[in-house]
């Protein structure tokens, strides 16, 4: 029975325009936004490889260690590529001498601010806002929706348990939407790969434990649709329920 119901949550799930039309726009910007991610990760190296270059020339061109000063640099991080985090608000240089303490300065926000106002469209912000609301727009009407529309009461005619149902509800909206996901992220993982990206065992930790937190952020508003679903009992009302919720967990 609970095999049944999940492909029937499948089958009503895939066949929907709006899944193709928001599929299709969450799979763009995960690949447009690692694509940004790899040509600023490949423009970080760059400067910073001309930079030690510069900094190695002066320093072999002094001749007198009394006045000497020098710089150094914060190597750019591979994960930049997928979360952009503070990389553009931390410094990128440091001034070696007598006189001051290694202190980071002339971050990329703090050189061009108009970056910092719009900052990076990553995959972190794909998955902390654009998913999560992809998830509530597939679950607000997941319940009462089908009360609604009379086929709650056609299915609980047979002898479907509550928490069956449930389940069915949440692992089919779940596979639904989860599995075809991971669809761009394989392509966006083997873009990198192929763009000479140095990831080391430690990144591919951190990634894997980057994929199961947003598994299970995903899998969160998956839930609270489907909650919010139960107690109302009508779809308008469960979306503005949910906005609002979404809009104080997430935007504020």
């Amino acid at each position: 029975m609970l095999l049944l119901l999940i492909r029937k949550e499948l089958r009503a799930l895939l066949l929907t325009p709006k899944f193709a039309v928001t599929f299709a726009l969450t799979a763009v910007l995960i690949l447009l936004s690692i694509v940004i991610g790899v040509r600023e990760y490949r423009a970080s190296v760059r400067a910073y490889e001309a930079a030690l270059q510069l900094t190695d020339q002066t320093m072999r061109s002094q001749s007198s260690w009394m006045r000497l000063s020098t710089n150094v640099y914060r190597a750019p991080d591979p994960m930049q590529v997928f979360v952009a985090g503070t990389a553009g608000d931390i410094g990128r240089m440091s001034p070696i001498s007598q006189s001051e303490g290694v202190k980071l300065k002339h971050s990329a926000y703090s050189d061009d601010p108009l970056f910092a106002l719009f900052r990076t469209i990553d995959v972190a912000f794909i998955v902390t806002v654009v998913l999560s609301l992809f998830a509530l727009v597939f679950t607000y009407d997941a319940i009462n929706g089908e009360r609604e529309g009379g086929t709650l009461q056609l299915t609980f005619a047979n002898p479907v348990p509550r928490v069956t149902y449930l389940a069915a509800k949440l692992f089919g909206t779940w596979i639904g939407l989860a599995v075809p996901l991971a669809i761009p992220v394989l392509l966006g993982l083997l873009l990198v790969l192929l763009s000479d990206v140095p990831l080391t065992q430690d990144h591919w930790v951190r990634l894997s434990l980057f994929a199961a937190m947003s598994l299970l952020f995903f899998t969160f508003f998956i839930v609270l649709g489907v909650l919010v679903s139960s107690f109302t009992r009508r779809p308008v009302v469960s979306f503005l329920v949910s906005l609002v919720i979404w809009v104080t967990l997430v935007l504020i």
